[in-house]
């Protein structure tokens, strides 16, 4: 791998300095762990069900032969691919429009 000439290091560093670059960093890594914690405390809290409260999992629904787990566990991993999009429209919405921006101002 080539190492970076001067030019490319100052720009770099230009760029690593620019406020724009360092709100965009600020408000995408905000909204990362505001969404990782979502996900998580959701993940976490279903196993915990799991190991501290069979019984209430395990009852059925309406008096079928489906337990409230199932749709709780499904409901679950239709909340990770909504999260999904939730990101992908703000990314493509607000962090792509700042970090294109940002590369058309240094662009040269």
């Amino acid at each position: 791998m080539s190492e970076l000439s001067q030019s490319d290091s100052d720009l770099l560093m230009r760029i690593a300095e620019d406020p724009r670059y360092r709100l965009l960093l600020h408000r995408r890594g905000r909204f990362e762990r505001l969404l990782t914690a979502i996900i998580l405390i959701a993940y976490f809290g279903y196993v915990l069900l799991i190991a501290f409260q069979k019984p209430l999992l395990s009852q059925p629904i309406a008096g079928g032969v489906t337990s409230f787990g199932i749709p709780l566990g499904v409901g679950i991993i239709l909340m990770s691919i909504v999260l999904t999009a939730v990101y992908v429209r703000r990314a493509n919405r607000e962090f792509d429009k700042l970090l294109g921006e940002i590369r058309r101002d240094y662009a040269g």
